[in-house]
């Protein structure tokens, strides 16, 4: 059911892991590698991938080699918003793959890439175009982010919120389809270059958009898909009921799952971004999940 397990969503942005609590990655190096270990312990056919880092950094993933992490994944990621969030161009995505090329010779997936419509739909359908058309054939994975807008009542996963500004904002208008469910413009563009690019779709617990979500994937002709798998979440009531609902809903696809989120009440600090407070607990979480999910989705009942 699983194809690929990535650890962690971008380790080196202070809104998804905490620079205070450990400024040298040092503590991330060794969560990532205590995964990796046990993800391939339980599913040794499952890839095994860093955390998609954003912003792309050589710098940051010479730290991961220096500190053994590269020695135990399968390939490296990068996210990348140049019309959003990011200090480049959209030209450039060819040479910032070839930063992190230059430093590891594992294969470098872009596990997201995406452009708002917070200025103008017409933005999205050029952007969508020309990152394809840079991207396919250059990058090993290509993960559009994403299908679906994020409603504003429900607030994106990420430290500052308001305090961000539009950049903020412009978590709110990156999907193909609206948060009533409604089409953009640029869905038609990306319907041209599938299956060569998947998509990314965050679903928070029990969301209500999985069928639809599911629905619009097979029409769109996507084939391979990342999503999240929150060990905040798998403390909530009902919790495993949910993964499974989740993992069965995207059997037809290759799935990427991103383990990520500290429960509060097991960091160091009590937030998503925290290191955890003891170590292995993360890698625990791994290892369970992917005795549920690394192999057939038929197989649940004997998790």
């Amino acid at each position: 059911m699983i194809e690929a397990a990535m650890i962690w969503n971008e380790p080196n942005n202070k809104s998804h892991w905490d620079p205070e609590l450990d400024p040298d990655w040092a503590l991330y190096a060794a969560m990532a590698i205590e995964a990796a270990d046990a993800i391939a312990a339980e599913s040794p056919n499952v890839t095994r991938v860093l955390g998609g880092i954003s912003p792309i950094d050589p710098v940051f993933m010479e730290n991961m080699k220096g500190r053994g992490v590269l020695d135990r994944v399968e390939a490296v990621a990068v996210h990348g918003f140049p019309l959003d969030w990011n200090l480049w161009k959209v030209d450039e995505w060819p040479a910032k793959l070839a930063e992190i090329e230059a430093v590891t010779p594992l294969p470098v997936w872009v596990s997201e890439v995406g452009i708002s419509t917070f200025g103008a739909d017409e933005v999205q359908v050029w952007g969508l175009k020309r990152t394809a058309e840079l991207l396919v054939g250059r990058a090993p994975r290509i993960q559009w982010y994403s299908l679906y807008d994020l409603p504003m009542e429900w607030g994106a996963t990420t430290r500052h919120k308001e305090a961000e500004g539009s950049s903020y904002y412009r978590h709110f208008h990156m999907g193909l389809l609206r948060a009533d469910g409604t089409p953009k413009p640029a869905l038609t563009e990306f319907a041209k270059w599938t299956p060569a690019v998947g998509l990314v779709q965050w679903f928070h617990f029990e969301d209500p958009r999985l069928d639809d979500a599911v629905s619009w994937m097979k029409r769109l002709g996507v084939t391979y898909v990342r999503t999240g798998l929150s060990w905040a979440d798998s403390f909530r009531p009902n919790a495993d009921a949910w993964f499974d609902r989740m993992m069965l809903a995207l059997d037809d696809f290759d799935v990427t799952v991103t383990f990520c989120f500290t429960p509060e009440h097991r960091g160091l600090a009590p937030h998503h971004t925290s290191p955890p407070a003891v170590s292995g607990e993360f890698a625990a979480f791994c290892a369970r999940m992917m005795r549920r999910y690394g192999g057939d989705a038929r197989s649940l009942s004997a998790a």
